[in-house]
């Protein structure tokens, strides 16, 4: 039979426990990228109405897709990666390559596109990169990549579109 003091000692144990884990791991859920002042500023219900459920999941919320379920991962043709949120042009196909990890993959993002944030999340720390005007989260950056930058922006297809070049 378990005494108070047993309860006690075992609850303040794990209070503790969780106090600790906290400080080490960082926030319980990550910040979400509708949090900040962009251009483009919608409520929730806005971003709902203007986005599929993935792409809300993904751009507003921050969660991932599948590996290879993108059929932006497959895209070849010359032309322009957009925010799907905003509608910004994001990433040029120039910059594009097959890192062979499942997720559309480019070294480098046009002059002034995106921003990025520390991200604690998934008990370590990567390097979050999302849209500069509505905030929307695309992925995450890593030194992995191929020359000329050795970055490998590793994106969410469904928070992009894609917009081939008029002459490609």
């Amino acid at each position: 039979m378990t005494t108070r003091t047993e309860m006690s000692r075992r609850a303040l144990l794990t209070a503790g426990v969780a106090g600790v884990a906290l400080s080490v791991f960082g926030r319980l859920a990550p910040a979400r990228a509708s949090e900040g002042t962009f251009e483009i500023m919608l409520s929730e219900a806005e971003w709902k109405a203007k986005l599929s459920p993935k792409q809300f999941a993904v751009l507003r919320q921050e969660a991932t897709e599948r590996a290879f379920t993108s059929p932006l991962n497959e895209e070849k043709r010359k032309g322009m990666f957009h925010c799907a949120g905003c509608d910004l042009p994001v990433y040029s196909s120039e910059a594009k390559f097959d890192s062979g990890t499942g997720w559309p993959s480019f070294w480098q993002a046009e002059d002034n596109a995106v921003r990025t944030k520390e991200d604690r999340s998934l008990f370590s720390t990567r390097t979050e990169v999302h849209c500069r005007r509505c905030g929307g989260h695309f992925g995450h950056i890593f030194d992995d990549g191929p020359p000329p930058t050795g970055k490998r922006h590793c994106l969410n297809g469904v928070a992009l579109t894609f917009k081939p070049a008029e002459n490609a």
